[in-house]
């Protein structure tokens, strides 16, 4: 027959099989290092295209101006609530943050669009044009997305379908922004539409993905709550 074990020695048992957990960096500043990226990422187009034909499109439009404000500030709160829906005890209204800058966003690309539509000289974009429109949202929003999952791997969310719609709002705001810097002709309705259908693709393919961390993180919950 064994003796007991004294409390004593099953505690420092237990904890001499206790690893060393790295503590997350708070949500700004993995927010800032992702953006450092699309930064880098804006810098490269500027230097392949130039600034000027985009200063010009802004002056000539300036609505085009507070949309493109707005998708950048629409991915830069999109991702700060994903990285916070990944710190226990954090609210699910944090993915509210985005939404005023979404609304400013989709509001003056439709104001452009009804000023495209009183100026009759305006080049209205084709098919082709609208789709390269759409493949260049989709392929920047695959690395980045990639990037801000990657970057949220360690937290496991409890709430990993609405972390993955930040990372698809983020993503696909982030590249529309990047798309103005070369985009060539002023927005009309069917390259907007384009625009809403990349950013829907990206946003529903992150969401669906978004379900597979589920089993892990409830194996987390359930192995918290023994």
């Amino acid at each position: 027959m064994t003796e007991p074990r004294l409390p004593e020695s099953l505690i420092q048992s237990l904890g001499d099989q206790l690893t060393p957990v790295r503590r997350l960096p708070p949500p700004w500043l993995r927010t800032l290092g992702w953006l450092l990226v699309v930064a880098a990422i804006a810098v490269g187009l500027f230097a392949h295209y130039g600034v000027s034909h985009m200063i010009q499109r802004w002056i000539a439009e300036p609505d085009i101006a507070v949309a493109g404000v707005g998708a950048v500030m629409t991915a830069v709160c999109a991702a700060w609530a994903a990285f916070s829906l990944g710190v226990p005890g954090r609210s699910w209204r944090w993915t509210l943050l985005p939404l005023p800058w979404l609304l400013v966003w989709v509001g003056a690309s439709g104001l452009g669009c009804m000023h495209d539509w009183l100026g009759p000289s305006a080049h209205v974009a084709k098919f082709n044009e609208a789709s390269d429109c759409l493949v260049f949202i989709i392929s920047f929003s695959v690395p980045l997305s990639a990037l801000l999952i990657w970057l949220l791997r360690r937290a496991y969310p409890l709430r990993p379908v609405l972390a993955a719609i930040m990372v698809g709002l983020a993503s696909a705001a982030a590249s529309a922004a990047l798309l103005e810097i070369c985009h060539a002709f002023a927005v009309a309705a069917t390259d907007l539409l384009t625009h809403a259908m990349a950013v829907g693709i990206v946003v529903v393919l992150n969401a669906l993905m978004g379900g597979a961390p589920a089993p892990a993180c409830a194996e987390v919950k359930l192995s918290l709550s023994r």
